[in-house]
């Protein structure tokens, strides 16, 4: 073991044992390496060259170290790769040459690297990777691109990595990752997407034809859960989707991954997860939903809670009422791994951790309280065709119920603005433009996980000098044989009748000046023609008789008339 780091030298000494196993030249001022330097050292295994200047390696450099096996070439200043560089290093399983100022890789950069197994190739300027960078690399199972340039993933160049079994891509500015991008990585296990802050698509089929069992989706900027991308992953066992802007779990959409063991979505925007949204996950031993935003985990989201084993719930802003009941019972069997879930609601147990509850749950702690609408009557409003209507509906419980608007036709009517129609924060619906065609019985709802209530709101619009009928609105051909698209729609439209005579108007007026022109031009073509005359005279001029020349040729007399 020769170890040389620290010691300001320019130039590899020339005095090292040709014994020798391991050479450490880090931390140096070697500007480059030429042929022949290491020709004596046949017996090296390990060769540090990390944090030095170099900025240029001649090819045939390494060709006598056939028993090497790790290069190290880290924090230097390549700017590129030349094809056989590395040529004459059968043994090399381990090359790390991140932290340089490498733009692009060029075909057969590793050329002759049979044996590689683990490349760390990170924290560079790449822009590009060729098509053939990694055509060599038959045997590499484990690879690290962070911190590049690249604008998408190099999807040709990684299809030639047939036993790559870990792969780590962070720190890229890629917004989408497209259909097939890891295409042939049939062997790859491991693959950790992190520090993407501009991701937030993959395609459906962009994680198509691997069989991972670890997947990390983190620090990107996805705001959904990406359930068409992940359900080929059949034989996942751990998923990581943490620091992402994520904020609902979706119900039934992750039971593809039937073995998936592990689930992590900490520090996001998480608000919501539904009812049976780990269904089918009948393996679920650990999951992390700490530092999010959520109110309560219900029981019924689980497949089943006899498998779950650690549970970390810290960091959120829990209301504390029946809905975590059943966590505060089973909270001796759950590991909350060191950090306990801790009540902010209701003002009673706020600030109380879980751990800290008695084991006879007092009457005042953890109820929940049906919906209540306060002020309730029936709210009537006659109005006319074009004014804005607003009806009230306040709701109170414990949990604070969700309010829910149903229109005369029991369409649900979302908090979202929806065409003419809207529903405020505090329960207000609110119809900007009324038609007559809105009147009729609107239903407020105000629900939570007890029950609900409900509220009736009557209202009735009048049109002046319109006309009611009605439309019929077929649904489409392929909804035909489901019953309740069987019966068609009736909608009553009112039809203006001032509207309707500006309209018959329009049309008659150009009509009618048509015909008067037409009469006018032929009584001005007429009198141009001067007078008709009555009579005419008739002069009858015999022919002279003359022999025929044939016999088909014999022909009657004939007479001219002219007409004066």
């Amino acid at each position: 073991m020769v170890l040389c780091s620290h010691r300001h030298i320019t130039s590899v000494p020339g005095q090292i044992p040709p014994q020798s196993q391991i050479l450490d030249l880090s931390n140096n001022r070697i500007k480059s390496l030429t042929q022949g330097l290491f020709s004596h050292l046949k017996a090296l295994q390990e060769l540090d060259l990390s944090m030095n200047i170099i900025s240029k390696i001649e090819p045939g450099t390494f060709r006598y170290l056939q028993n090497l096996m790790i290069l190290r070439l880290k924090n230097n200043q390549l700017k590129l790769v030349p094809a056989g560089v590395f040529s004459g290093l059968p043994n090399l399983t381990f090359l790390d040459i991140s932290d340089n100022d490498i733009v692009i890789l060029l075909d057969h950069s590793f050329k002759d690297l049979f044996n590689l197994r683990n490349l760390e190739a990170g924290d560079n300027q790449l822009v590009f990777v060729s098509h053939l960078a990694f055509g060599s690399l038959h045997n590499l199972q484990q690879l690290t691109l962070e911190k590049c340039n690249l604008s998408s993933v190099p999807a040709h160049a990684l299809s030639h990595l047939h036993h790559l079994v870990v792969f780590r891509f962070r720190k890229l500015n890629i917004s989408i990752i497209h259909n097939y991008s890891f295409k042939r990585l049939n062997h790859l296990k491991v693959l950790e997407i992190d520090q993407w802050p501009f991701l937030d698509t993959l395609e459906p089929d962009s994680l198509f034809g691997v069989n991972l069992t670890a997947l990390t989706l983190t620090r990107c900027n996805l705001s959904n859960v990406p359930y068409d991308a992940l359900k080929h992953l059949i034989y996942l066992t751990q998923l990581d989707l943490s620091y992402n802007p994520i904020s609902v779990i979706r119900s039934r959409r992750l039971c593809d991954l039937e073995h998936l063991q592990e689930f992590h979505l900490s520090g996001g925007k998480l608000v919501s997860i539904e009812t049976k949204a780990f269904q089918g996950l009948s393996y679920l031993c650990l999951l992390n939903v700490s530092k999010n935003l959520l109110t309560t985990l219900e029981e019924e989201v689980f497949h089943s809670l006899e498998t779950l084993e650690t549970l970390r719930l810290d960091g959120n802003p829990l209301s504390c009422d029946c809905r975590l009941l059943w966590l505060i019972y089973r909270r001796e069997g759950i590991n909350f791994d060191g950090q306990n879930p801790v009540c902010a609601t209701p003002a009673i147990v706020e600030g109380t951790a879980f751990k800290d509850f008695p084991e006879q749950i007092s009457p005042d702690h953890f109820i929940c309280q049906k919906p209540v609408i306060r002020n309730k009557f029936l709210q009537q409003m006659s109005v006319d065709q074009g004014e804005q209507i607003s009806f009230i509906c306040n709701g109170e419980g414990n949990p604070s119920p969700k309010i829910s608007w149903l229109s005369p036709q029991n369409d649900l009517l979302n908090a979202n603005i929806n065409g003419r129609f809207s529903v405020l924060a505090d329960g207000t619906l609110k119809i900007h433009y009324v038609y007559a065609q809105d009147s009729g019985i609107y239903t407020c709802i105000a629900q939570n996980p007890i029950g609900n209530d409900t509220l009736l709101a009557e209202l009735q619009v009048s049109s002046k000098n319109s006309i009611p009928f009605t439309t019929t609105t077929l649904p489409p051909i392929a909804s035909w044989p489901s019953s309740r698209a069987a019966n068609a729609e009736q909608k009553p439209i009112t039809l203006d009748i001032w509207v309707l005579a500006m309209v018959l108007a329009m049309g008659f007026i150009p009509f009618l000046t048509a015909v008067i022109v037409c009469f006018v031009f032929i009584f001005f073509l007429s009198l141009s023609r001067g007078n008709i005359k009555h009579r005419a005279q008739i002069e009858y001029v015999p022919r002279q008789p003359y022999p025929p020349i044939n016999e088909l040729e014999n022909e009657d007399n004939k007479f001219t008339m002219k007409l004066m």
